[in-house]
């Protein structure tokens, strides 16, 4: 029986004030969702709710992607794991614009 094909792949999230990228190796056909569950970033950044991982926006090299529950990885590729916006960007201009009176 021949050896489950597998390629190896990051990981990457980050906060503020630090960040980590977790290689992995992962059998062919592994989903950029599969991938971040496996990286369990859960563990390695507890202050963040678990359900962020699960629902965040992913990318691959600073490329959102549209489907990452389908999306199938190859070798080499870093999954983004993007966080939710604080502030909506609209919002924060309009405040800027207030602070400054323009």
């Amino acid at each position: 029986m021949a050896a489950e094909a597998r390629l190896e792949v990051e990981v990457a999230f980050a906060l503020p004030d630090r960040q980590r990228i977790v290689t992995l190796e992962v059998p062919m056909g592994t989903t950029a969702r599969q991938a971040v569950a496996l990286a369990e970033l859960d563990r390695l950044f507890p202050e963040v709710s678990p359900e962020t991982f699960a629902a965040a926006d992913l990318g691959i090299f600073g490329k959102p992607l549209r489907d990452p529950e389908t999306h199938r990885l190859r070798a080499g590729d870093r999954v983004e794991v993007y966080r939710p916006l604080e502030l909506d960007p609209k919002e924060a201009r309009a405040r800027r614009a207030e602070r400054t009176g323009r």
